[in-house]
């Protein structure tokens, strides 16, 4: 065999090692066995919030299952079929053996990288905030071209898309916009977005100038009913109001748009969908989101501060820059992984960038886990 290929199947091995020990292999089949027994009790929907979490964690583990059998049998498959090809002295065959699993290290790779978000709630649906910074009316724009993007990435992922809530610009774009995102793992991946994003290019605006422009990104976990998050009553005032959209299917005609401010974080979230009830619900979780964020926050303080790199994603952090001219240049200043493909990246092409950080990260706490101990 080729040594390029053998560094291939040692690269699709050690993804499928990786895989073994997130999953614990030698117990996984007794787990999901487990999970099966439990399914079948006819009591399980008598608590239907433990019943829809019993249900998802035994649907994640067959996920799990079924993604390392297929690599590995797909590795199999195709070195018999290069070690038959080499016999026959057939060309074809090997070459497309060899092609196959060229694509099957770089579908390995990314179930390895999966298989790292791993967080309490990395699992989860997320809510995504953007809103405009310093620039005026190019923030506002600048701020609608993230929000595109993000759409644009969703979409690519099947991930589901709700706008909760959206202040238009006064002449163009969004001063901010706060959308539910629902997938698996649909947090896990955007928490690495949370930060400032900077923009470099011509005005579109008829200036002729190169213009800086930011806006600011956060990413939070949608909390299920599993997790206990107080909120004190005395703690939140309630404000309803008319909401003020560009039109649109997202656009009330009523006073139903609800905002939560709490008193002692200073965390203000809104929802304005059609029904005030609705808004209230969906305001609250948001609320109870932004909490949790606080408490991850708190508790990874310590990890923080161990970490020797520059990953630092905090709200106010600038954690990318996007240059349009004098030339063209995404770079993420965390990882300092780069592209010169801007409209690619602006269309959503955002795996590369969400990788490098969860590898740095995953890096970062290792590093710090290992100083703990010392």
């Amino acid at each position: 065999m080729r040594a390029e290929i053998q560094n291939i199947v040692d690269d699709v091995e050690k993804s499928l090692d990786l895989l073994a020990q997130r999953l614990n292999w030698e117990t996984a089949q007794h787990r999901l066995e487990e999970f099966n027994a439990r399914v079948e009790d006819p009591n399980l929907w008598d608590d239907p919030a433990a019943a829809q979490k019993l249900m998802r964690e035994r649907q994640q583990l067959v996920d799990a299952i079924e993604t390392y059998t297929s690599i590995k049998q797909d590795l199999s498959d195709n070195l018999e079929l290069i070690e038959l090809g080499e016999m026959e002295d057939d060309a074809e065959v090997v070459t497309e053996a060899e092609e196959t699993l060229t694509a099957l290290r770089d579908t390995a790779a990314k179930k390895e990288l999966e298989a790292l978000l791993d967080g309490e709630t990395d699992s989860n649906d997320a809510f995504l905030e953007i809103k405009s910074g310093a620039g005026g009316t190019e923030a506002c724009d600048w701020a609608s071209m993230l929000a595109r993007m993000y759409m644009r990435w969703a979409e690519s992922r099947g991930f589901e898309v709700e706008l909760q809530e959206e202040q238009p610009g006064t002449e163009a774009g969004i001063k901010s916009a706060t959308y539910q995102i629902k997938g698996h793992n649909a947090y896990g991946w955007l928490k690495s977005e949370s930060g400032t994003h900077r923009l470099v290019r011509i005005s579109p605006f008829g200036k002729g100038t190169r213009e800086t422009s930011f806006a600011a990104v956060g990413a939070y976990p949608v909390i299920d009913d599993n997790i206990e998050i107080a909120v004190n009553p005395a703690d939140i005032r309630i404000d309803t109001y008319r909401s003020s959209g560009a039109g649109g299917q997202h656009v009330n005609t009523t006073d139903s748009a609800v905002r939560i401010t709490h008193a002692p974080t200073g965390i203000v979230v809104t929802s304005s969908e059609k029904s005030q009830h609705q808004n209230r619900d969906i305001a609250m979780k948001a609320l109870k989101s932004r909490l949790y964020q606080l408490e991850l926050d708190r508790r990874n303080a310590e990890v923080n501060a161990l970490h020797e790199s520059k990953g630092d994603a905090g709200w106010g952090n600038q954690i990318r820059s996007y240059v349009m001219q004098p030339y063209q240049m995404v770079k993420d200043l965390r990882t300092n992984y780069e592209t010169a493909d801007t409209k690619g990246v602006l269309d959503g092409d955002l795996d590369e960038f969400m990788a490098a950080t969860l590898a740095m990260n995953v890096a970062g706490k290792s590093r710090a886990d290992a100083k703990s101990e010392d």
